[in-house]
């Protein structure tokens, strides 16, 4: 599920999904149709009147969120959905694919923030950040894990980790096939466990 448009990285990431056999959502605001930027192709493409409902439609919908490089727009609905996170308002993962280290002087960002205590590490560690697609749903895969099967507390390497999780006990880890299906698209995940808990836990750890 994605921002419904046939440009830039949206569109790269909708027709490699579809090509992939995956099912690709679409949502876009009526303004931006109207500019002949709407991804037209997609089996399911839902338009709202404004940007406002667009986002809070995405939301509703997104079991988890990724933002991928991109401008102002990318880095404003990214942190508006991690300040939700942090307030409480939703409990579902979101990360940054770091590619070729797009966001580094983002995050080099906000650890100065966290230094200044502007922004509090256990939030800051909110923030799954990986540089590749595969280690990123990896850490995605985990929570989704974690959360059906109601872990009663993370594994050691959820927030810090940089080499994918493989402790999965039993659950069947998604192959090349499948991650070619799911690239760039939200992992559906289980309510049980909450994530405000889990970075929490890493925070007391990290201690």
């Amino acid at each position: 599920m994605y921002g419904g448009a046939n440009v830039g990285l949206m569109s790269e990431l909708a027709n490699s999904v579809q090509r992939a056999g995956g099912e690709v959502i679409g949502v876009i605001p009526k303004s931006l149709v109207e500019k002949e930027v709407a991804f037209t192709g997609l089996s399911d493409l839902r338009v709202t009147e404004s940007m406002h409902e667009r986002k809070a439609i995405m939301a509703d919908l997104a079991d988890g969120f990724i933002a991928m490089p991109g401008g102002l727009g990318t880095l404003e609905e990214f942190f508006e959905i991690v300040t939700w996170a942090q307030l409480g308002i939703h409990e579902k993962p979101c990360g940054l694919l770091n590619v070729e280290g797009y966001f580094d002087m983002l995050l080099a960002f906000l650890d100065s923030a966290v230094t200044e205590r502007f922004v509090k590490d256990v939030h800051r560690s909110m923030l799954i950040v990986e540089k590749h697609s595969e280690q990123l749903l990896d850490r995605f895969e985990f929570l989704c894990f974690a959360q059906t099967r109601q872990v009663a507390r993370p594994c050691e390497s959820v927030a810090p980790c940089i080499q994918p999780c493989n402790r999965f006990d039993g659950h069947k880890h998604p192959n090349e096939a499948d991650l070619a299906q799911i690239e760039g698209v939200f992992i559906a995940m289980g309510k049980t466990l909450s994530l405000r808990q889990m970075t929490l836990a890493e925070h007391e750890r990290r201690r």
